[in-house]
């Protein structure tokens, strides 16, 4: 059984900082792509950041500078570091494993809300 677990959430005055962190177990997590979607109050969940099995990243625009994903296959675990914070970024924030037969997986989502 595949489980994703995210961390790392909080309580964060704007222009603080955040690593989320997203631990895999149940599959082969280094053959896995992984996303972090977020989704805030009121609004439909939204892509934020993917990378690839072979380490290959791509952004949204909307946090592009700001936010930066990276995987550490040796640990199961993947992490969204999160710069320069902005009330806006407030969201739920779910990490997707794409397996290699397509098969999708989400974790329960931390929570981080951005204000003073």
């Amino acid at each position: 059984q595949v489980q994703v677990v995210e961390s790392g959430g909080g309580l964060v005055q704007p222009g603080g900082s955040l690593r989320l962190s997203c631990v895999a177990s149940g599959t082969t997590f280094r053959s896995n792509a992984m996303n972090w979607y977020r989704q805030a109050p009121g609004k439909q969940r939204e892509w934020a950041a993917s990378i690839t099995s072979d380490g290959y990243t791509n952004y949204a625009d909307s946090v592009k500078g700001r936010f930066t994903i990276s995987r550490d296959n040796a640990k199961n675990t993947g992490y969204l570091q999160i710069i320069n914070l902005k009330p806006e970024d407030t969201a739920v924030y779910y990490c997707n494993l794409r397996a290699v037969n397509g098969a999708r997986y989400w974790g329960q989502g931390t929570q981080v809300t951005v204000s003073s």
